[in-house]
């Protein structure tokens, strides 16, 4: 296993420059999901073991042709770090399953209230309301004790690590309460405008940056990062998540319901507070420009340049779904 333990890389060059034949992160994605697939297939209860229903939905909302972002990010900057990829797949996969429960349970009723995700009917419209909510639960509890116990190549500490900050960054300091917020948001943004740019910017960074964070990070402690690292990981985790976000507000805006595998429109439907409908889409698309500008910038301090990244941040700034 490759280590950065003092934050030094100065033969990362040629293992994070990109092939030449890959153009795009969703060509690169697509290169990585039989892998990212067969590490889900694995770690998921067998649709035909008992509560056969349970485990069916697990599966109906895991392989419902999400686009894998989350574990191929954590490959992505595994691999640039030096660690080996059968190291990264179990927490890739991890992420992915705490990803899906996390769409669950927004898809609910008494959350988002949406039928579609992804073009099919959401879990509690495939199933029933229970069905779904146990199994995000499950999904959520499966994704923790697969970071506590692979893989068995990371020693126990480092494992720790892992559950304490993915749990960290998805609890109530983290996505859940950027969850809450975001619903407390709805029709009831704060007078002032300067206050309700700060609460979206905060809603924004805790239900979507959080998560994609944790993959950077997760990718560092496989590898052995130092802190310094790992603080500069996370700052590019941070710019990522709200690039992704701002993204998904402009698209909700923007996009139908076939772009979308999902309702589109809803935000302003429920007047969710979003960058386009408290700045306007044109000063949303501009300030998507210019943390995309960020995120470039900090991906090219990273130890032997920016390797993939450009292709990552390219795509979740010019994606249409």
């Amino acid at each position: 296993m490759g280590t950065l333990a003092q934050g030094a890389a100065g033969d990362l060059g040629a293992v994070c420059s990109p092939p030449a034949m890959i153009s795009d992160f969703p060509a690169y994605i697509d290169g990585l999901r039989p892998a990212i697939d067969g590490a889900l297939d694995r770690l998921l209860p067998p649709a035909q073991a008992r509560p056969c229903r349970l485990h069916e939905a697990m599966r109906y909302s895991v392989f419902a042709g999400g686009k894998r972002v989350r574990p191929a990010l954590v490959l992505l900057a595994g691999e640039a770090l030096g660690a080996r990829r059968a190291e990264l797949l179990a927490g890739g996969a991890a992420l992915e399953m705490i990803h899906t429960y996390s769409l669950i349970h927004d898809d609910l009723p008494a959350l988002d209230n949406d039928d579609l995700r992804r073009g099919r009917p959401t879990a509690h419209r495939r199933f029933d309301e229970a069905t779904a909510i146990l199994a995000g639960d499950a999904l959520l509890t499966l994704g923790l004790t697969t970071l506590a116990a692979e893989p068995e190549t990371i020693d126990a500490v480092r494992r720790q690590r892992a559950v304490a900050m993915v749990g960290a960054a998805i609890g109530a300091a983290g996505m859940i309460g950027g969850q809450v917020d975001d619903l407390g948001a709805e029709n009831h943004w704060p007078e002032d405008r300067q206050a309700a740019a700060e609460l979206l910017a905060s809603i924004h960074q805790r239900k979507t940056g959080h998560l994609l964070t944790a993959c950077l990070r997760l990718a560092g402690i496989y590898a052995g990062v130092s802190r310094a690292l790992d603080a500069r990981l996370e700052r590019l985790g941070q710019a990522l998540g709200l690039l992704f976000q701002i993204g998904d507000d402009v698209i909700d805006v923007e996009g139908t319901d076939t772009q979308l595998g999902k309702t589109a429109g809803k935000d302003a439907a429920v007047r969710k507070l979003t960058y386009p409908g408290l700045f306007g889409l044109a000063a949303a698309k501009e300030r998507l420009e210019s943390v995309r500008e960020q995120a470039h910038e900090l991906a090219t301090s990273l130890p032997g340049g920016a390797g993939r990244f450009p292709l990552l941040i390219d795509y979740l700034a010019t994606r249409d779904r």
